[in-house]
Parts: structure tokens; sequence; C-alpha cells
């Protein structure tokens, strides 16, 4: 019988890196400060909303529209009908981080997810992805849980160390990988070829889905390479981060073999 899922809290934000209201979001966004997302009061609307909103989608912050008990949950003394919580994770273009790993001439190797909302699981991501050398993050602009402190204590400090690029969407990312001569690779517990049997010295990019829904079945389609990391005693499925783990051991094990 399936356990139902626990509910894991989430700590609210430090009022010290909360920006409130429109106006000063759109200020800050142009000022070059970097925004995890900003929380907007659903039904807000009005010239100073469209910009933000505008703003916001040219600079890649996601924007969730939240009802008005989200927006008191932050407890500031003023309400607002939106709010911004700073990055502190330095976000850079995809084609920026393939260029500079390339230059360093070395062979990318790169890690996507794909709707992990749990902000543990991606701080134990990042944890394993630093500790086995691979370059580089890519997270989709929705779908995922926001990088705020959770995720980076989890990470014991790797999301602040290793790169992270955020997309418009994984499809977007593929492409601009293929362009650039990286095969994308992704883990299907059916798949016929086993993790051992593929190569992971190549400029590679793994994508990664919840575990409650796997990888999206387009972006299958989009792969290179699907391969399933075997396991015994019949078990359903790994982990998202374990898998993570042991995909990227097995890279960096491969690459350390030359």
């Amino acid at each position: 019988m399936r356990q139902p899922k626990r509910f894991i809290q989430q700590h609210r934000p430090r009022k010290n890196v909360l920006i409130a209201g429109a106006t000063r979001l759109l200020a800050a966004m142009e000022e070059g400060i970097q925004l995890e997302r900003i929380y907007l009061l659903t039904g807000a609307r009005g010239e100073p909303i469209d910009r933000l909103t505008e703003t916001a989608h040219a600079n890649g912050v996601p924007v969730n529209r939240v009802p008005a008990e989200k927006l008191k949950s932050f407890n500031l003394e003023r309400p607002e009908d939106c709010i911004g919580v700073r990055s502190r994770i330095h976000y850079l273009p995809l084609q920026d981080v393939i260029s500079f790993i390339v230059e360093k001439g070395e062979a990318p190797l790169l890690v996507i997810l794909d709707g992990i909302t749990d902000v543990r699981n991606i701080g134990a991501i990042a944890r394993s992805a630093w500790s086995c050398n691979a370059h580089a993050i890519i997270l989709p602009e929705k779908g995922v849980g926001a990088l705020q402190e959770d995720a980076v204590t989890t990470s014991a400090g790797a999301l602040e160390h290793i790169l992270v690029s955020r997309v418009r969407s994984i499809p977007q990312a593929i492409d601009e990988l293929h362009l650039n001569g990286i095969q994308v690779f992704a883990s299907d517990m059916n798949a016929p070829v086993k993790i051992f049997d593929l190569d992971f010295k190549i400029p590679c990019a793994i994508i990664f889905g919840s575990e409650d829904k796997g990888v999206h079945p387009t972006f299958y389609k989009m792969c290179d390479q699907v391969f399933c990391i075997p396991m015994q005693n019949h078990f359903e499925s790994l982990n998202v981060s374990v898998a993570v783990g042991m995909t990227l051991y097995e890279a960096m094990k491969q690459r350390m073999q030359g």
C-alpha cells in the first residue's frame, strides 16, 4: 500500500529578502537585483502590475498568482498586492554556462530538473551535483521549488557554488543544448539501456523528473538516450535525489577513468 506523502513545511523567507510593491520590484529589476520569484495577488490589475509582469517575464522571474492569505503570511506591516523574494542564487543564461564550461576545455555535465517541487530534494541534488563535479543545474521558470533558505541549507552551500541556469522551458533548453553539441539523457525504469552502458564522458545533460510523475513524456521524445538504474527486490522507484547521486557518481567514475 502506498504511504501518503509527508507534508514538509517550508520556512517563511526572512523579511530582509522581501521587496514589496510593484514600483519597488520594478526598480529592483532595473538595478539588476535578481529575484527568486514574485507573488502577485490574484485579480490584481493596472498599469504598474502589467509592467511588472512584462519585466519579470523578460528577466526570467517566475510570477505566481496567489490569494491574499499567501501575501499575509509574509507578515509585512503594510499590505501589498505583490511581494518579491530576493534570490540567493545568481542565475546565468544557459548559453553563458555552456560557453564558460567549453572555454575551460571540459565536456559539459549538466543536470535538468523537471517538476521537482520539494526544495530539500533540490538542495540534496545540488550537493550531489557539486560533489560529483557536475557543472550546472538547469531549472525551468515554472514547476520547480523556489531556491530559498531551505534549499540552500539542505545543499550545504552547494547551491551557492554550482552554476545555475533558469530557462523559459525545458524543450527550449534541450534545443539549445543540441545546438551546442550536447546530448540529452533521461532515466526511465523501463528503459532497455542500463546506466553503466551509457557514455557519460561525452558532453551531456541529464533530465530528472519528480518521483510521482517522472520526466514529462514529451521530453523523452527529445532525448538522445533513455536509460534505467537497475534495482533489485522489485521496488517501485528511488528517491529522485538518490537517483541523481547514483547517476552522477557513475558519470564521475567514467570521467575519472578516462
